[in-house]
């Protein structure tokens, strides 16, 4: 009792105190012992002792406030008006509540992203309790390094759309490319959005993430998609009529297989090959127009892998849109990007493709 109230008084003579000086070292003195056993302290000095601290806390020196702000960091006692006292200071002081106190709530947080810098947002998403809220607000006001600093949180809850906004922006900002990717809890349909736009390497890890995907999860995944899905057209060539009447009657004729693909190109019907090669592989005529026309080899492959097509099938027809140049030693190349993509991924990575074909053709019909 004499403890508790020995610790009022201090409490009081912080508040009373005029001189700088004498304030700080008030103000370490009773942290000191305040901190020291938070669950030992009454719910009414906890109250008083977080009135007084934040209220006198924005007259202290810079250095003060940061050393206060590493201690209120790491309590467990609800010092929530201090810890947001400090969260609204300067980085320098800030950046140990943000990241660490669990004294703030999501509101406190939704504000300091609102109100402060790109810096008290970086700190933020270092927080191992981020909500979905919190992350969503990050995203939209963040730049690109704290949204990809949010995406290396392993412990952040980001939710369907957010991650949507991400791969969007990923497309001009391939400095998310890698942190998306590599984040585990990526949804498979937002994974295989991205997958043309990233570089081979995180291709290959998309691969393998297929690869190790339930079923169950991969139909969840897909009825994501499907329901979010919205195709973007081009202009068609103007052979495509009449290319498109021509692969019509070879479909009817039971003659269009993936050896034709080959015979095509060698007759030159550009168009036709495209719309052949869409169909055979069961993605949207865009897609396929987009990559063989990037000469987007490694996608090219994943395509092919998953519709079954013999690995002399491919190089032959990657040998044929790059114009038959490089020989044998292209040949090998060809063979070897055919060989790494695993079959199971491939068709799992394909089925979003052709949910994305069935959305195209229903929206043209």
């Amino acid at each position: 009792m004499a403890a508790n109230a020995n610790n009022f008084a201090l409490l009081l003579d912080l508040a009373k105190e005029g001189s700088s000086e004498k304030r700080r070292e008030l103000l370490r003195q009773i942290t000191d012992v305040f901190l020291a056993q938070p669950s030992n302290r009454s719910e009414k000095e906890a109250v008083l002792f977080d009135e007084i601290v934040s209220a006198v806390a924005s007259d202290l020196e810079t250095q003060v406030r940061i050393e206060l702000s590493r201690k209120i960091a790491d309590t467990v006692a609800p010092l929530r008006h201090t810890a947001r006292r400090l969260a609204m200071d300067e980085i320098a002081v800030a950046r140990p509540v943000l990241e660490r106190s669990r004294a703030l709530t999501n509101d406190d947080l939704l504000e300091v992203i609102d109100k402060k810098t790109q810096d008290h947002m970086l700190a933020v998403t270092k927080r191992p309790d981020i909500g979905e809220k919190v992350s969503s607000a990050l995203v939209n006001k963040g730049e690109d390094h704290i949204v990809a600093s949010l995406l290396q949180n392993a412990t952040a809850k980001i939710d369907h759309k957010t991650y949507a906004r991400v791969a969007e922006r990923a497309e001009a900002s391939p400095v998310l490319h890698a942190p998306l990717v590599r984040n585990a809890n990526v949804p498979l349909d937002i994974l295989n959005n991205v997958y043309l736009r990233v570089e081979l390497d995180l291709r290959r890890e998309i691969m393998r993430k297929f690869h190790g995907v339930s079923p169950a999860e991969l139909e969840a995944a897909l009825e994501v998609s499907r329901t979010h899905l919205s195709a973007a057209y081009g202009a068609l060539p103007l052979d495509y009529p009449q290319a498109r009447e021509h692969i019509t009657k070879l479909t009817q004729a039971g003659t269009l297989n993936p050896a034709m693909l080959v015979q095509l190109l060698r007759e030159e019907h550009h168009t036709a090959f495209l719309i052949a090669f869409a169909q055979l592989v069961d993605v949207d005529f865009e897609l396929g127009q987009r990559l063989v026309e990037a000469q987007d080899l490694d996608a090219l492959a994943m395509l092919c892998r998953g519709a079954g097509f013999d690995r002399g099938l491919f190089v032959t027809i990657c040998v044929m849109i790059g114009d038959g140049e490089g020989g044998l030693s292209k040949t090998e190349e060809y063979g070897q990007i055919y060989e790494l993509v695993p079959v199971a991924a491939a068709q799992r990575a394909l089925r979003f493709w052709k949910v994305r074909a069935k959305n195209s053709n229903a929206q043209a019909a």
